[in-house]
């Protein structure tokens, strides 16, 4: 659990700004969810389900196109995958 600053917590939810404040935005959905539905193993596995669904769509269309420019840019790091250096 990111312990921010109290000050910076209501922002944080909404706004996140640091790493820190971004996990507990995330953080603070989850506990929201759990404290509507109940904490029990089918809601804890929602909110893994969820949080593991969310990890693999953002690197789909966020991480890998980025890595794929960059290899371009500055070629492979794999022999023998394309890049002639």
């Amino acid at each position: 659990m990111p312990y921010i600053e109290r000050y910076r917590r209501e922002d944080a939810e909404t706004k996140p700004r640091t790493p820190g404040e971004l996990n507990f935005a995330i953080t603070k959905l989850i506990t929201e969810y759990l404290t509507y539905k109940g904490t029990n193993y089918t809601y804890i596995n929602d909110c893994l389900g969820a949080l593991e669904g969310a990890k693999l769509e953002f690197y789909r269309r966020v991480v890998v196109p980025y890595e794929e420019g960059k290899m371009l840019e500055n070629g492979d790091v794999y022999p023998g995958k394309g890049d002639p250096r």
